[in-house]
């Protein structure tokens, strides 16, 4: 990995017709640094055999670029369901998108940190979360992939409603090296942290640093939300376009928790818009001394 004073900014990319080709194309066109995929049906359970050609022809293009690569797991992925086999899936989708991450030289797989759907269920969510995903991590070594646990809007019941609730994960996952965090701007708001407001960005990042450490702090979802804070909506809206506006995304450019964390972009519109963002971001990264 490069190691660099300022983070690097990218978007999720589209991969049909294939990475090497769609993703990287997209990167380029776009101006990004690194890119976020979908390594498998992002709404299905199915997994299908890696491709070693296309796999190697992604990872050697990605290294030849310098561009940095990541995984986003199904969003079916909920380990604390108390539906056995959503359960289970989870659990076989998650070792499995942490294998596609290394075949394809990522460096994270995001996955969401997931619902006990009834509020009676939140203590066996932990204890099921524990018992499915120890065994996984357990076979990690230092070339797989770091698993990065995506909070959620707050929504219903979830089970990390504020990022303080991200203590009970680490402990279910008994402070596992290999896993890590990705913060979504849009749903960290919709839980209620105000990183609207002046310095608001800089106290949230300040408390995830305090609950984690600033290591395991690897990836940002860099979105605009439709929504005002608290709202409990995971509604992705532009960067500037929405109820966070642009200032707290250079607060969170200046932030030492991520200068080594990609800004990945999830928000609405393709290559044209995205590469606007992105140039966007770049202009306001250019005045961090």
């Amino acid at each position: 990995m490069t190691v660099r004073n300022f983070p690097r900014l990218g978007a999720h990319t589209p991969t049909s017709g294939g990475m090497a080709k769609r993703s990287i194309g997209y990167a380029l066109e776009v101006g990004a640094e690194a890119v976020q995929v979908f390594a498998s049906n992002p709404r299905g359970w199915a997994m299908p055999d890696a491709n070693v050609e296309a796999d190697t022809a992604f990872r050697d293009r990605a290294l030849e670029l310098d561009i940095e690569t990541y995984v986003h797991a199904p969003f079916l992925v909920n380990l604390g369901s108390p539906t056995l086999a959503t359960y289970e899936n989870s659990v076989a989708s998650t070792a499995y998108s942490l294998k596609r991450g290394r075949e394809i030289g990522s460096r994270g797989v995001v996955i969401h940190t997931g619902s006990a759907v009834d509020v009676n269920h939140v203590p066996n969510a932990w204890k099921q979360i524990k018992k499915g995903m120890m065994p996984v991590l357990n076979k990690l070594t230092d070339q797989d992939p770091w698993l990065l646990l995506e909070p959620t809007a707050g929504q219903g019941q979830s089970l990390v409603k504020k990022l303080e609730d991200l203590l009970h994960y680490f402990e279910a996952l008994e402070w596992h090296p290999k896993v890590g965090v990705c913060l979504d701007t849009c749903h960290v708001f919709a839980a209620g942290h105000d990183i609207a407001k002046k310095g608001g960005m800089t106290e949230t990042l300040d408390l995830l640093v305090s609950l984690v450490g600033i290591e395991r702090i690897q990836l940002i979802h860099a979105n605009d939300s439709m929504d005002v804070c608290g709202a409990l909506k995971d509604r992705h809206q532009n960067l500037g376009d929405g109820e966070i506006g642009i200032k707290p995304f250079q607060e969170l450019l200046e932030h030492p928790a991520v200068k080594n964390a990609p800004l990945i972009l999830e928000t609405p519109g393709m290559e044209e818009k995205h590469g606007q963002e992105i140039a966007l971001l770049k202009k306001m990264r250019s005045k961090i001394k």
